[in-house]
This record gives C-alpha cells, sequence and structure tokens, in this order.
C-alpha cells in the first residue's frame, strides 16, 4: 500500500505544476459530497463523493438521532458502495503510475476510505492533512503576499467607458489581466447582474482569485479594472485592494454619448426586459429619492430608456466614481490619459497596443 499524507501546503506547492507533468499530481480527487463540492473546491479538482447529497444527510441524521456506531455502519456501506463505483467508472483503465491529490472535509474518514482502497491497490496516493479545511485555511493566508509582489496598473474610468472591454482588448493582445467582474459574474454595479450566471461563493471567488494570483509572472505588470471592495455580493481581499489603490493608474475616457450606446449594448437584457429594468432601479431608492427613481421607471414605460440610462451616468454613476478615485486612489492625479475614437473593439485594440507600446505599463 502506498499513502502519503501531505500538508496543505506541500500540496499547494506541487499544485504549480500542471497536472499530469512530472513532480505534480496526476489529478486532484474531491470526495465530499456534490453541494460542497460545488461551494468551492480546489482547482482542477473533480468529484468522486464518498457520500452523496442524500447520503450525507441520512448518515448524519442516523448519528443524531439514533448513536454513532449505527451511523458508521450505514455510513460504511454507503461509502464502499460509491467507492466501487467509482473504480469502475474512473480507474480502470488507469496505469500504475498514475498519483492522485485526495481530500475531504478535514482529511478524515470519506477521503481515508478511497485512499486506502486506491493505495491497496498499487497506486501512489497523497492525502492531504486537515483537507478542504486546512487548504482553505493556507490559500487565504497566502493572498495577501501574492498580491503585493505583483506589478498592478489599475484601468481606471466611469461607468460605461469601456473598462471590460479594453481588458479584453489587453488580453487578446497577450497582457496580464485580472478581471474581477468575470471572475465574480458580476458587472459590480446595481445592474450588474449577468443573464444565466450566478455568482460563485465568497469562497469560490477566492479560490478562484487566488488561482489566478498564483499563476502571474511577477516580471511583467497585471492590468486590473478599479473596482470597489465588493463586486454584486462578493469582496475583494483588503490586501488585494490596498495593492491596487496604490498603484499607478490609467483614465479611460469616453463622450458622454460613446458612453451611453456602449450601456445599451453591454446590458442589452434590461433594453429587451424594461420591467426587469424598472425593478433593478428600486435599489436606488435609498440614494436618489423615491421621486427620481419613480420618474425614471416612468420613462421607462415611456420607452425612453436612453434618456434614464443618461441621467444614471450623470445623477448616480459619475459622482460617486470621481469621489471614489480621489479618496482611494493614490496616483489618480498622475493617472495616464487614455482616448479611444469610440467604444469599438477597433478602437479599444489600438489603445491596449498603445499602453504596451509606450513602457509606461
Amino acid at each position: 500500500m502506498s499513502l502519503h499524507p501531505v500538508s496543505a501546503q506541500e500540496a499547494i506547492a506541487r499544485m504549480a505544476i500542471p497536472l499530469g507533468q512530472p513532480g505534480g499530481f496526476s489529478a486532484i480527487i474531491d470526495a465530499r459530497s456534490q453541494d460542497e463540492f460545488e461551494l468551492d473546491h480546489l482547482p482542477g479538482a473533480v468529484n468522486w463523493p464518498s457520500l452523496d447529497n442524500a447520503q450525507r444527510i441520512e448518515v448524519g441524521t442516523l448519528y443524531k438521532q439514533v448513536n454513532a456506531f449505527e451511523a458508521q455502519k450505514r455510513g460504511a456501506a454507503l461509502v464502499a458502495a460509491n467507492i466501487a463505483r467509482h473504480i469502475e467508472q474512473h480507474v480502470m483503465d488507469l496505469p500504475k503510475s498514475w498519483q492522485p491529490l485526495i481530500y475531504c472535509w478535514r482529511g478524515g474518514k470519506r477521503s481515508g476510505s478511497l485512499s486506502l482502497i486506491l493505495g491497496q491497490i498499487g497506486f501512489k496516493v497523497a492525502i492531504m492533512e486537515g483537507g478542504y479545511k486546512a487548504f482553505r485555511s493556507a490559500m487565504v493566508a497566502s493572498i495577501p503576499a501574492l498580491a503585493l509582489r505583483l506589478n498592478w496598473r489599475v484601468v481606471c474610468g466611469p461607468t460605461g467607458s469601456g473598462k471590460t472591454r479594453l481588458l479584453q482588448c489587453l488580453i487578446h493582445e497577450g497582457a496580464q489581466v485580472l478581471d474581477l467582474e468575470d471572475l465574480a459574474s458580476h458587472r459590480s454595479s446595481v445592474l450588474g447582474i449577468i443573464p444565466g450566471a450566478p455568482q460563485p461563493s465568497q469562497k469560490h471567488f477566492d479560490t478562484l482569485l487566488w488561482d489566478q494570483l498564483r499563476k502571474f509572472d511577477t516580471e511583467r505588470p497585471v492590468f486590473v479594472e478599479s473596482e470597489s471592495r465588493k463586486v454584486g455580493n462578493l469582496s475583494v481581499p483588503e490586501s488585494l485592494i490596498f495593492a491596487m489603490r496604490a498603484s499607478p493608474c490609467f483614465q479611460l475616457n469616453l463622450s458622454d454619448n460613446e458612453r451611453v450606446q456602449l450601456l445599451l449594448e453591454d446590458y442589452e437584457l434590461f433594453v429587451s426586459d424594461p420591467q426587469l429594468f424598472s425593478r433593478r432601479l428600486e435599489a436606488l431608492v435609498a440614494l436618489r429619492g423615491k421621486a427620481v427613481v419613480q420618474q425614471w421607471q416612468a420613462q421607462i414605460v415611456q420607452g425612453d430608456i436612453e434618456s434614464v440610462v443618461r441621467e444614471l451616468l450623470t445623477l448616480h454613476y459619475d459622482p460617486t466614481y470621481f469621489a471614489s478615485m480621489q479618496r482611494n486612489f493614490t496616483h489618480i492625479a498622475q493617472a495616464v490619459a487614455l482616448n479611444p475614437a469610440d467604444r469599438s473593439q477597433a478602437s479599444l485594440r489600438l489603445v491596449a497596443q498603445s499602453m504596451l507600446a509606450s513602457g509606461t505599463a
């Protein structure tokens, strides 16, 4: 039998090597239930539940209502059947050189049972001590150092100026980019929901962010949008916020007409569903007053969505944005101005190319 306990820190170090490459793991296996896996998991992990969602509840109920012995008997039967199925489905064609990392919640019975069987087969199995809980603790603790070691370049600009589009152009040009809104599945405003893309849990957002930070080349700049502390319902780590706010800035400028048209394109959901647009504006009553919001809602009913978008920019978003920039971003007064001809991809690609060629990045 070949079982090798590894600490969370050791596992993280080996995870820097791509799966299947010499020195790394062949696979990362999460032995927890489907719901636990969906809430968060190690990057690249696959889910082989030792107990599925319903079974985990069944065994937990037996433990509470009967006793631990009866719960353990029932759990053992379920775990054995599930492991047999995983072996039939996933293991039969694997070579002896296959070396998985296996974990559960705290590195206990669920991962231990699966690891024991795979080790008895003859595979070299690494089992993570402390399980997901230990990984989470080590991962969160490492984020500040990862954020501080990177050379940030912050793309600033009021709502509708095309910051996200510019980040996409920078990616196309080969630059390193951290797109927090993409990781958070949210456009970071009261209207920022993305249809069909619910936000991840806070834990999974943290893991996605950590996974990106650890992969960046410290010798090259990383471009990021001037986000606030929250992206939708998710919180950005304080250490990353502080690093961003102390970094050099670019100021992206578009005319108000271009900004309005860009928002009508990017938020087409609200153009096509005026009732949804109207309901989302209710969140602004506390800030802008009931009379103002009701006026906007009346304009939406009349089909005058463009005027509402324009007023949202000038009355709500812009004052908040400029006050936040002056208050929080140390180098905003020295920001390099970026002035695309219009909102088109072609214009923004030219800006991205000039940023990378100028040496200011």
